[in-house]
């Protein structure tokens, strides 16, 4: 008898199969040709001691164990030497697929579960068909264009044809272009530190309540002017565990996980062996600029390495993995009293025999100077000074001049590459001066009173001050253009943007004007519940800090976004920031912008708006409002929100940056408002500035010090373009 065990058929068994289609295919055809199923029929009647095929008047009979009626092929492995004597004839005694399909799985029924599971390894291949890899490479890669970062990931993994096709450079260079992220070819070589400053620890500066909605230059009036003492040059070292620096641990499991280890530089052990002060070698010197030793002078670029390599920087932001460093103070080179605004630059290649961009920051103070810092030493490249009578309040560096023909009068020589600085202070004047000449080029006073703020962009210089104007000036002619005077307070901040200008004030409204008529498009009256401090522009959205120590997203087509206010919180349910659909009645290129109280809508090219209209995504943080039972951010806000003026925002695509005077620095999710980061310990004053890239956040303040938070500590990010 047949028995299903682990052994498969005993040799009695065959030996009756083979004795069975013996006498089968003695019998007429037309008994089996009649049935397609009789051959596999005998099979499944043999487990119960029949004989096949009673129809064809053969009498039942036991097949005798021991009987050897069948000669063929030797059975090496038990139930294997009958399958293959037994394919000729299953092959013929079948007429179409589905008698077979039919026979093969009598056979199967009879086989033993663990042959059964053998075989389903065997066949699940002879089932799978890649459909992708089959294609033109040109077709496949046009598939692969609708897959975001991670899907292409797990899709390298998949085959090596399809890691072929997932790796391709086309689809993460597409990638890393709808980001804005670029690749930078020139590689700078590392610049040696040559000298460490003090690390005097910084003492408290006692701070008075005011009402700041009149303008955000009266905190100069009643401070000391201070000798630089207790602004210590803080540095983080490797090794030293004593000096007092932060640094917010990040899981390297999570690193690995991601296939980015490989980003990371590992330190030395004659590094790490460092314990003394005087022997530790600083971060700035085995890192470049960016954060460590680039690879080569000239990289191909890899496109897959540069989205890797800023997601990773973009999971640090979100786990708060820095590392903070404060550049010198007075006695080391730096400024002598309170820092009140900062600037990020970068020098193109090529400019003074460089070979690779250098990234500088600019600062201006409270001593009537402006200092360009190297970030690749942490030292003072140059001193802008005896332009100012009185503190330098704002300042902008920018190579973006008028394109001939807009009317502009041509300048006696070229503008150099390097830029123009323009700085606007407290003694009412506007300074410009051109960097790759080192000179000055003119110095406008125009205004009456402070200069509050200073913003150059699509050649035209804007600045706004505490008589409650906004000037333009073409740029970089200077020439005058408009005086905008609706605002009832002084205007605090300005931003501007291609054709667009943007201006909050004391008076705690926002207005937009046109830049090329002069005309006012929208205002919108109480945007915050007190004066407004600082804002910036990136259409469609505009971010805004106010005395009332709340910040606020606003999206000027829609009137729709989120704040630290709920209040003022206008997001929807989905969490979502709306984005405006084109209007009918203009071209499809233009996107409509909703009037407040100004006079007439206004359009917005889409290349404005491209950039800013990313899927949002929902607000993990989002809780239950104990008061109504919504899910809302109304519990959330008040534990997260700054508890004083906000006086200094940055607008990136994936975050907003705000510092306030409680001296803290916050970082914000750009679409949800969520709070993602929030930095302290590195100020012992009021905030009065920040700024940041994808690699770090920059800080000034009342208490002297300019500190680094970086966020690409330990990773070569000497490729990315900033």
């Amino acid at each position: 008898m047949i028995s299903p065990t682990d052994d498969g058929f005993s040799d009695a068994d065959i030996k009756g199969l083979k004795l069975t289609f013996s006498q089968n295919c003695s019998t007429a055809n037309e008994a089996t040709t009649s049935s397609g199923l009789g051959i596999a029929l005998a099979l499944a009647n043999y487990r119960t001691g029949l004989q096949f095929n009673k129809d064809a008047g053969i009498p039942e009979q036991r097949i005798p164990p021991g009987g050897s009626i069948w000669t063929g092929s030797p059975v090496d492995v038990k139930g294997k030497g009958i399958a293959r004597s037994l394919d000729w004839h299953l092959a013929t005694m079948a007429s179409n697929d589905r008698e077979r399909e039919e026979m093969t799985y009598k056979l199967l029924e009879c086989l033993p579960r663990s042959v059964l599971a053998s075989l389903q390894r065997r066949m699940t291949p002879l089932l799978q068909f890649d459909v992708v890899g089959s294609l033109p490479t040109e077709l496949s890669l046009l598939i692969f264009t609708h897959l975001p970062a991670a899907s292409l990931l797990t899709c390298s993994l998949v085959s090596k044809r399809w890691h072929t096709l997932a790796t391709d450079q086309a689809l993460w260079r597409r990638l890393c272009y709808a980001h804005g992220w670029e690749w930078r070819t020139d590689v700078a070589a590392p610049t040696p530190w040559d000298g460490l400053g003090d690390a005097d620890p910084a003492e408290a500066v006692v701070r008075e309540e005011r009402d700041e909605d009149e303008g955000m230059g009266d905190e100069e009036e009643d401070e000391d002017e201070g000798s630089g003492e207790g602004a210590g040059d803080v540095v983080d070292f490797i090794g030293d565990d004593s000096v007092d620096w932060m640094s917010m641990p990040m899981n390297i499991d999570d690193i690995e996980a991601q296939g980015l280890s490989h980003l990371l530089i590992p330190i030395t052990p004659a590094v790490l062996s460092s314990s003394s002060a005087t022997t530790i070698t600083p971060i700035s010197r085995i890192t470049s600029q960016h954060g460590v030793l680039p690879r080569s002078a000239h990289l191909a670029p890899d496109y897959k390495l540069l989205h890797q390599t800023h997601m990773l920087l973009h999971n640090r932001f979100y786990q708060g993995a820095y590392r903070r460093r404060t550049l010198p103070c007075a006695d080391a080179g730096g400024h002598s009293a309170a820092v009140y605004c900062l600037w990020l630059w970068t020098y193109p290649a090529g400019l003074d025999g460089r070979s690779a961009p250098l990234q500088v920051l600019f600062t201006g103070s409270k001593d009537r100077t402006v200092r360009e810092w190297d970030l690749r030493t942490d030292r003072v490249r140059r001193v802008v000074g005896e332009l100012h009578d009185s503190s330098v309040l704002s300042l902008c560096v920018s190579s973006d001049f008028a394109k001939s023909g807009d009317g502009e009068e041509p300048l006696a020589s070229e503008p150099n590459s390097a830029g123009f600085l323009v700085s606007g202070g407290s003694d009412r004047r506007v300074v410009v001066w051109d960097l790759g000449k080192d000179r000055l080029v003119k110095v406008l006073q125009d205004h009456l009173d402070s200069v509050l703020c200073v913003r150059v962009d699509s050649g035209r210089l804007v600045t706004c001050s505490k008589d409650r104007t906004v000037r333009t000036y073409g740029f970089p002619s200077l020439k005058p253009q408009f005086v905008f005077r609706a605002h009832r307070a002084a205007v605090n901040a300005v931003s501007v943007v291609g054709d667009v200008i943007v201006s909050g004030s004391g008076d705690r409204s926002i207005r937009v004007w046109n830049a090329n008529t002069g005309a006012l498009i929208s205002t919108f009256e109480e945007h915050h519940a007190r004066g407004i401090a600082s804002i910036e522009f990136k259409p469609p959205y505009l971010l805004s800090g106010s005395s009332d120590m709340h910040l606020r997203m606003f999206d000027i087509a829609s009137s729709q976004g989120w704040s630290t206010n709920p209040e003022f919180n206008t997001m929807n349910p989905s969490g979502a920031v709306p984005t405006l659909a084109p209007s009918q009645s203009h071209a499809q290129d233009n996107i409509a912008m909703l009037p407040g109280q100004g006079t007439a809508p206004f359009f917005l090219h889409s290349s404005l708006t491209r950039a800013m209209s990313d899927t949002p995504r929902p607000d993990a943080n989002t809780v239950v409002c104990h008061a109504c039972g919504s899910h809302g951010l109304a519990a959330r806000r008040e534990q997260e929100r700054h508890t004083h003026l906000v006086r200094s925002v940055a607008l990136g695509e994936e975050f907003a940056v705000s510092g306030s005077y409680d001296l803290t620095i916050k970082v914000w999710d750009r679409k949800t408002g969520a709070l993602v980061a929030d930095l302290n310990g590195g100020h012992t004053g009021r905030i009065f500035c920040v700024g940041f890239d994808c690699t770090k956040i920059v800080s000034c303040g009342e208490d002297q010090r300019i500190c680094i938070w970086d966020f690409s500590h330990g990773i070569d990010t000497s490729f990315i373009k900033l």
